[in-house]
């Protein structure tokens, strides 16, 4: 069975940076042989309108039988202002607090981010897992796309 993933927008981006466009390619292998149901959201697309056009243009590289894109409902708003309240991030950061609470909510399996501030970072992880425990939601995992990489082949 396939994974549910959600990308947030640092991983879109990724594919032309220098630092990680390399493994993001390599991730975007296992993306376009459909080896995951790829989940992205409303904040992702208000993020990526301003993006250069070639950044856009990745989410094309998806197949369109695994993109969904997520609403951003009043629970997941309510879930990242809990994140804030609870100081797990800051106000300035509350579109990656969307990012997580819109995933969690929808019951995705592994979030995929490049950003190792607010995102993929074992403290902050921890944090968004106890209050998404607290109120009564699951665990999420949250890796970096050079995670998802298939080494065996």
């Amino acid at each position: 069975m396939r994974q549910k993933i959600y990308i947030d927008t640092s991983v879109i981006g990724g594919y032309y940076d220098k630092e990680f466009e390399v493994d993001t390619k390599l991730f975007f292998k296992r993306i376009e042989n459909k080896d995951y149901f790829v989940h992205i959201s409303e904040i992702s697309n208000i993020e990526l309108l301003l993006a250069p056009q070639q950044v856009k243009e990745v989410v094309s590289k998806i197949p369109n039988d695994c993109l969904v894109t997520l609403d951003f409902i009043q629970e997941s708003q309510e879930l990242a202002e809990n994140y804030i309240k609870e100081k797990v991030l800051g106000n300035a950061s509350r579109n990656d607090a969307y990012h997580i609470a819109i995933a969690t909510v929808n019951r995705i399996d592994v979030v995929v981010s490049w950003n190792f501030k607010h995102i993929v970072n074992l403290d902050k992880i921890r944090l968004f897992n106890a209050i998404n425990l607290k109120l009564g939601y699951p665990t999420i995992d949250i890796r970096s796309p050079k995670e998802m990489i298939k080494y065996e082949e």
